[in-house]
């Protein structure tokens, strides 16, 4: 298994930064996801998440720190929140950081329903902080 690194870019469309670490288990998805073909993207990420949790079994911080994101992202979001709820229920540790800009009431709603949703605990940070 190996770690992902992924540098994030803007063109016609914009991908996240993204950084998983299979040594620390720290994984990170920051800056902003409006992606042409959502599923290609966030599929091996989600996929590196499974085999970490499966296979790795070591604890997980799993850190956010976007500033916009689609609807299409926003459903890969839930995937990965509910394949670490799954990893959290099976005995895995699981901690969740995510960081937002304070003024951002949508982006505050997104991540209160995503809680509601999976039930995660999830640490709330603003960029500011």
């Amino acid at each position: 298994m190996e770690d992902i690194h992924i540098k994030g870019y803007k063109s016609s469309y914009i991908v996240p930064t993204v950084e998983f670490s299979v040594s620390t288990g720290i994984c990170e998805i920051s800056g902003e996801s409006f992606l042409e073909e959502t599923a290609k993207f966030y599929f091996p990420l989600l996929d590196w998440i499974k085999e970490f949790t499966y296979s790795v079994k070591k604890p997980i911080t799993f850190i956010f720190k976007l500033v916009y994101f689609n609807t299409s992202t926003s459903k890969w979001i839930l995937n990965i929140l509910n394949a670490l709820k799954r990893y959290e229920e099976n005995g895995g540790e699981v901690i969740i950081k995510w960081y937002y800009n304070e003024d951002d009431i949508d982006m505050q709603d997104d991540i209160e329903d995503y809680i509601i949703d999976t039930g995660l605990k999830v640490d709330l940070y603003t960029f500011d902080n």
